[in-house]
């Protein structure tokens, strides 16, 4: 059983790891992990708000942890299905009741379930669905011209467009990526379609570069090259280029956008758009947990026109949101307001009603159906959360060095986690490691440091920098002033100090 679940990775968190017990862990190891934890993350022991808050939200995830590996029978569950087994409503008697049997044909059952989802989350895929609903006759009608006229006495409303697109991305390499899309729409009985194909590299830590391809039905092929790139730690900037061949000659087309981070929610754009519809565009989008807000104005050819809108998050379980936008320019102007609701796990219904002068009213509907964030959003999340670990960490490190040394006992001088490229073979691809030696110096009592066989990425002040790769833990530390080095495998257990890690001097 232990080899099948360590394969298992249909939770965020590992419950283990968080604590650094092996899943074998008895009661009494379960406590003494947990209370050495609490002491680190208590919020009372920060009077920094933001540190204080970051506390609390570690200190309920060791507790919440704890609470269900110290009961047996929440444990037997957790040890099966994970966390998703604890969440499953009408599971929490029927499932500890089951044979051996019955619970191995459930286990590769979810099993087989992962595997589907590592296929789609590999490829990435995402769908929108919209509908436009013209609703003008509930509110301007014109009966007294029509009287005549048989069915005139109910209000015509028609859907008079839809839109439908789809996407897929297959990763090539570690810094290539293919990206294959394609789209439908019509609208007032006319329609058409556009497929692209685009392939994105990712050059540097601070920018990649796109290259795209397209062709469809109401418009000529499209060659396209779209640059990415970091200025500063506030500040990048994005260009994309495009050439559109029709019946009339070849239309160039460029795009050039310059943002900045204003504050931590707030960022500020400028966009020039020169050739396909020219226009100048500014705004400033504000994202909060609970909020969104846009203010937007562009000058421009054929269009110009001054917006806001605001958009509402709620905090419940379905992700519902409210929204309102006030749009105004030379084309008239429009207030559109709605809501929208997740229904499934990936898909999110939403609604809206636009009302117009003088384009009247419009009913849209909108089903977006999307798989998770791309493996560079969720590392960026992990990293975050890593940091605001360390943070939390650094007054117990500080007395933990202070004990060790006055004891001439073990000190982390340094330490990695990630991909080590030592072959020479692999030598144009890059090490992805990140410092872990604060995390590390933590975990040390009396002169010991001791690791479970489960991936390190689990330990708190930790995060995988390089999600699918093998990967590595490498220390340099000191123990009774003598110098002392090792590397395992992420999955490897590791206690030290070792006379086997000790540096040969003499060598």
């Amino acid at each position: 059983m232990a080899t099948a679940l360590s394969e298992e990775e249909l939770d965020n968190e590992d419950y283990y790891s968080l604590l650094n017990v092996r899943r074998e862990a008895s009661s009494e190891e379960l406590k003494a992990a947990y209370r050495r934890l609490c002491m680190l993350y208590h919020p009372d022991k920060h009077r920094d708000p933001e540190l204080k808050s970051q506390a609390e939200r570690l200190f309920n995830l060791v507790h919440q942890a704890y609470e269900v590996l110290s009961d047996p029978q929440t444990r037997a569950i957790y040890d099966i299905y994970g966390k998703r087994g604890l969440e499953m409503e009408g599971w929490e008697v029927v499932e500890r009741r089951r044979t051996p049997a019955e619970i191995r044909e459930e286990f590769e059952r979810l099993q087989r379930e992962r595997e589907e989802r590592r296929l789609q989350q590999r490829t990435n895929p995402k769908g929108t669905i919209s509908v436009g609903v013209d609703a003008t006759d509930l509110f301007d009608r014109y009966d007294e011209e029509y009287e005549d006229v048989s069915g005139s006495g109910f209000p015509q409303i028609e859907i008079n467009k839809m839109h439908i697109s789809q996407s897929i991305e297959a990763p090539l390499t570690a810094t290539d990526t293919a990206i294959l899309s394609g789209s439908l729409s019509t609208q007032n009985g006319n329609g058409g379609g556009s497929i692209n194909f685009a392939l994105r590299r990712v050059t540097s830590a601070k920018g990649w570069g796109e290259l795209e391809f397209g062709a469809g039905d109401l418009q000529g092929p499209l060659f396209g090259l779209k640059l990415f790139r970091n200025l500063t730690p506030r500040c990048f900037v994005t260009t994309n280029c495009a050439l559109q061949f029709s019946s009339r000659g070849i239309r160039p087309g460029l795009t050039t956008v310059l943002a900045r981070n204003l504050d931590k929610n707030t960022v500020g754009y400028l966009q020039w758009r020169w050739g396909i519809q020219s226009a100048m565009n500014t705004s400033i989008v504000r994202d909060t947990k609970t909020s969104h807000f846009t203010v937007a104005l562009q000058l421009g050819i054929p269009h110009s026109f001054a917006l806001i809108s605001y958009q509402h998050k709620f905090q419940d379980d379905d992700q519902t949101r409210v929204k309102g936008s006030l749009k105004a320019g030379f084309f008239g102007t429009v207030v559109e307001y709605g809501a929208e609701r997740k229904i499934s796990r990936h898909s999110v219904l939403g609604a809206a009603v636009s009302v117009g002068v003088p384009q009247g009213v419009s009913l849209k509907v909108k089903e977006l159906e999307k798989q998770r964030e791309s493996a560079a959003t969720d590392i960026l999340q992990k990293k975050q959360e890593a940091e605001a670990a360390v943070r939390l960490m650094q007054e117990s490190v500080r007395r933990i060095i202070e004990a060790e040394e006055s004891r001439m006992g073990l000190i982390i001088v340094n330490a990695w986690y990630g991909k080590f490229v030592n072959d020479k073979s692999k030598k144009n691809e890059k090490a992805k490691v990140i410092d872990v030696t604060v995390p590390l110096q933590c975990l040390v009592k009396d002169s010991k440091l001791i690791l479970t066989e489960a991936s390190k990425a689990g330990l708190p002040g930790f995060y995988d920098p390089c999600v699918g790769e093998e990967k590595n833990l490498k220390v340099l530390y000191q123990f009774r002033g003598v110098l002392h080095q090792v590397m395992v495998l992420d999955s490897e257990a590791l206690r030290i100090p070792k006379q086997s890690h000790r540096i040969d001097t003499d060598g």
